[in-house]
């Protein structure tokens, strides 16, 4: 497997001698300090100063709060003939093929930096394992992304370094296919399967590769066959499970011996020649290693800089009238001749007309805020499960004419210095998909990036980048992100994969401000939310829980001044009752409070107060203390539709109830182990008997 060093260096003097602007490297544990010396310009002594706990945080990408072999960095490759390439090496976690989307959507945001159109000038070099390329989902889902307009990175040389078992198991137990690399057929890639053993064999098939990459800008694959000579680690013993295939290796002298042989054979270098060059290596690397004994400068485990921004800040994101008009007369004023849809064109011009009869709906929210983003120069990236459209026929970002077919996206078209808008609709993906756009997010700070989840319940299947990188990357790597989900979420009796985005999910992983969990309840809130996480300063993730029967709600609106006035409320109070009269108040989020303020009115309950929580991590105590002392004495509830196992009560019980002056009880449906029942009749019994019980 050594020969991966020349093939990786074959690729890179390629893509130098050919001015591309960068490589970028994606790649599991095993070779990766051989990598990040030898290609990535990583110095000997401060990977034995890491492994002896003294950190140095130069020329390092991530920062010290992972195990060494799951770090990164930056450098610059030098080829033979002396031209230069700068190298990223992406981080990442154990999760070894979750690096795969990620790094696509890293190299996808540097290629749009460059702005170079189709010249697909940083290259991404994506290195795996057999047994992980053949029985990873995410491989398949990634390579799905090369040829789709909103992911393209104009192909990528796939490097698999093939030892012939994966940790343990066997090829015969680990994969139906001929080869491992049989699932890269689907892109019609080609294969080059080439023999560890012949170096010289190895580098002509990584410049054939990269040629075949730069001609037709598609995905090829090498496939290195080779073996492990020792086994997971150094202290494992490999024969205990593959006895004779241990036996055979175990009698091989190593491809550097064999190699050797063959130069000195061939009279290119002399026995001597070669004694010395073995020498003269080992002792460098030994003077390297006795230097990291000795006193140095160094700073020892140093933590990360502070943010140079207050996290969350309060700032106003307000928009002008001037702003509005702008963004509303681009949803109705169509390029001439432009066919629309005649079930969408009311729908367009619905979105005109809220904005006078102050009944601006969620949809329209959403416009005023990426719109007054754009126009504010900053880009946005906008992708996910039939996005464009939006799932609930809601957002028509892109309209499509009726009988050519044309596309027009009416936020591209706001004025000449916007920020450029991509608005794409993804594959049918969560785990690649959130991972790129991931990627992409942490590589262009400037830039807005969201991805949205077609119900809110799909995330479910991008948990490991959630947990792996959106949720714990800045802690992990010192490495920011900040991606916004958008997830569908709300109990209209739907069944138990349609209601829950798994709230408690997101909560539970919620510490040291790692990102913001919000569940905003009006188009107000999710407007000054959305541009508060473009304009704040900050970059971290944002989850936002939104809203599926809102979108629709006549009740769920908001007036015109919400917009030209104010900024983002964390906890939004009650002017609508007499605090001397309140005896109870009911503490909610999102879509429930509608039902709840329904059916005070019904009963007509002055008595009773309903606060809105609209973020729930970073939690807000200050903001809810001052509303709650509105309320001096009143009874205290907490109102979810989740089951009580689930949603925030459990993050609100233990972060909230401690820091005020009363107890605290909650109502919610019965401990559940599925988020949701199946029929709708019985939805609305429970959802019935969760409003009454609030005012019982």
């Amino acid at each position: 497997a050594e020969s991966v060093i020349p093939l990786v260096d074959a690729v890179l003097s390629a893509a130098a001698e050919a001015s591309l602007d960068e490589v970028c490297i994606g790649m599991p544990h095993r070779g990766r300090l051989n990598v990040l010396a030898n290609i990535a310009g990583k110095s000997y002594s401060q990977i034995f100063r890491e492994f002896e706990g003294n950190y140095d945080a130069e020329g390092s990408v991530q920062g010290s709060g992972d195990v060494k072999y799951h770090l990164g960095t930056t450098g610059t490759f030098t080829a033979e003939s002396g031209q230069t390439i700068p190298v990223y090496v992406a981080a990442n976690p154990s999760h070894l093929e979750t690096v795969n989307p990620v790094l696509e959507g890293i190299v996808r945001a540097k290629q749009d930096m460059l702005e170079k159109g189709l010249a697909f000038s940083v290259l991404p070099v994506l290195m795996h394992g057999d047994a992980a390329f053949a029985g990873q989902g995410v491989v398949t889902e990634t390579l799905n992304l090369s040829q789709l307009r909103g992911y393209r990175t104009g192909g990528t040389v796939h490097i698999v370094v093939n030892n012939q078992v994966g940790f343990t198991t066997a090829p015969t137990e680990s994969r139906s296919s001929v080869y491992c690399t049989d699932s890269a057929r689907m892109v019609q890639a080609p294969i080059f399967h080439v023999n560890g053993d012949d170096p010289e064999a190895v580098v002509s098939v990584a410049n054939m590769a990269f040629e075949f990459r730069q001609k037709f800008n598609k995905d090829v694959v090498i496939d290195l066959v080779c073996y492990r000579r020792r086994g997971h680690n150094e202290a494992d013993d490999p024969s205990l499970t593959q006895p004779l295939m241990y036996n055979l290796i175990d009698g091989k002298r190593s491809t550097r011996k064999i190699y050797t042989e063959a130069l000195i054979g061939r009279g290119d270098i002399t026995v001597e020649e070669a004694e010395s060059a073995l020498r003269d290596y080992q002792g460098q690397l030994e003077r390297v290693f006795a230097e990291t004994h000795e006193p140095h400068p160094t700073k020892v485990n140093v933590p990360r800089a502070a943010l140079p921004v207050v996290f969350p800040a309060q700032i106003d994101t307000a928009i002008s009238e001037e702003m509005i008009k702008r963004i509303v007369d681009s949803q109705v004023s169509l390029p001439d001749g432009f066919h629309v849809h005649p079930r969408l064109a009311p729908q367009l011009q619905r979105r005109a007309d809220m904005i006078e009869k102050a009944t601006i709906d969620w949809a329209m929210a959403e416009t005023l805020a990426l719109g007054s983003i754009l126009l504010g120069g900053q880009p946005i990236r906008l992708a996910g499960q039939d996005t464009r459209r939006g799932t609930f026929g809601q957002r028509h970002a892109v309209i499509v004419d009726r009988l050519s077919g044309e596309e027009y996206t009416p936020l591209s078209h706001l004025s000449d210095e916007q920020g450029r808008f991509f608005v794409y609709d993804s594959l049918l993906s969560e785990y690649a998909a959130m991972g790129f756009e991931y990627g992409y997010s942490v590589m262009r700070p400037d830039a807005m990036v969201l991805w949205e989840a077609q119900f809110g319940d799909f995330a479910d299947g991008a948990q490991i980048i959630i947990d792996e990188y959106i949720s714990s990357g800045e802690q992990k790597w010192g490495q920011t992100s900040g991606v916004v989900l958008l997830l569908p979420h709300g109990y209209e009796g739907q069944g138990p994969d349609h209601s829950s985005a798994r709230v408690e999910r997101f909560l539970q992983m919620s510490a040291q401000d790692n990102w913001t969990v919000a569940m905003p309840s009006s188009p107000a809130s999710y407007f000054h939310l959305l541009r508060w996480q473009a304009t704040a300063g900050h970059h971290k993730p944002l989850i936002v829980f939104t809203p599926k029967s809102m979108l629709r709600l006549k009740a769920a609106v908001s007036a015109r001044t919400d917009f030209t006035a104010g900024r983002y409320l964390p906890v939004i109070g009650d002017d609508t009752v007499d605090p001397a009269a309140v005896r109870r108040v009911l503490l909610c989020s999102g879509k429930v409070t509608w039902d709840l303020m329904a059916e005070r009115t019904k009963q007509q309950r002055g008595d009773v107060a309903i606060v809105r929580l609209e973020r729930f991590a970073p939690l807000p105590i200050d903001e809810v203390r001052a509303e709650l002392a509105k309320f001096p004495g009143a009874e205290l509830v907490w109102v979810q539709e989740e089951p009580a196992n689930q949603g925030a009560w459990s993050f609100v019980a233990l972060g909230l109830v401690p820091f005020l002056d009363r107890t605290m009880r909650s109502v919610s449906r019965q401990a559940s182990s599925s988020p949701a029942v199946g029929t709708h009749t019985k939805h609305e019994i429970e959802q019935a008997e969760i409003v009454t019980a609030a005012f019982a």
